[in-house]
């Protein structure tokens, strides 16, 4: 079954189109990386699979049209982490983690048992079940973006979202969020659509990228099909050496950029 499809997808704000013409596939239990530079439409694409704004052309998920499932159908299948979440005040961890499973939940209804089994075990698979009564305010940035995919995974999508999940974290602390969400993709054959800022944390980690510049598709495939030094060059502006490390891993290594020194004033014709 193919996990999430893209035809001709356009989406925007006030009206007017940011990314356009959008063309893509993921199977299910795929991992696709939307990349680009700053301003490229990223966010707004992924915002428009998270049905937050309007678009043009179709998405499906499990081949199904996302504009024809009722609401509360669609909040059960796709799970988004935006790239700032606001984090109430005043909730624990593990008050924040049962808001995913509102879209279980019949109107006026309260969790059960099964919800809470199910909280418990997020917090457990992302080792937070030490923090599930510390408030959310006194987290770490780590730690709040794994509370975020704690309430994600609470809701048992099927569709993973991921809005630059390594923001402000370090590479550690980034490697592990990622290997995590990986080993749950493996577990669970929950599809993965992310962007991600970091061309070698997307090249390591996707199945497939999508490369977006100016609202449109300039490149899609394996990491090793998109990232080029030239389509890094000609999108980003940037030098970089493609690499490959003794596990077979790409890296995007950014090369330095040296200029000869201007000759010292007076010294001419000595």
């Amino acid at each position: 079954m193919t996990g999430l499809v893209l035809r001709d997808v356009g989406a925007g704000y006030a009206g007017e189109l940011v990314v356009r013409g959008v063309d893509g596939e993921v199977p299910d239990g795929g991992w696709l990386t939307i990349i680009g530079p700053n301003g490229a439409g990223k966010s707004t694409l992924l915002k428009a699979v998270a049905g937050l704004l309007p678009h043009v052309g179709e998405i499906q998920a499990g081949a199904r049209p996302l504009s024809a499932l009722p609401a509360r159908e669609r909040a059960r299948l796709i799970g988004y982490a935006p790239q700032t979440p606001q984090l109430p005040d005043g909730l624990s961890v593990t008050d924040y983690v049962l808001l995913g499973r509102t879209p279980h939940l019949g109107l006026l209804a309260r969790e059960g048992r099964r919800d809470r089994r199910l909280v418990t075990e997020a917090l457990e698979r992302l080792d937070l079940g030490p923090l599930a009564a510390r408030p959310l305010h006194a987290l770490s940035g780590g730690e709040r973006q794994r509370a975020v995919l704690a309430r994600v995974l609470a809701q048992q999508p099927r569709l993973l979202l991921l809005d630059e999940p390594t923001t402000g974290l370090d590479i550690g602390h980034a490697q592990a969020l990622l290997d995590l969400v990986d080993r749950l993709r493996a577990e669970d054959g929950t599809t993965v659509v992310a962007t991600v800022h970091d061309l070698t944390f997307a090249a390591q980690y996707a199945d497939r990228l999508l490369l977006l510049n100016r609202g449109e598709v300039v490149a899609s495939g394996t990491p090793a099909e998109v990232l080029t030094a030239p389509a890094v060059r000609e999108h980003y502006a940037a030098d970089a050496e493609i690499l490959t490390t003794s596990g077979a891993e790409l890296v995007v290594a950014p090369t330095r950029r040296r200029h000869r020194a201007a000759p010292a004033a007076g010294r001419e014709g000595a």
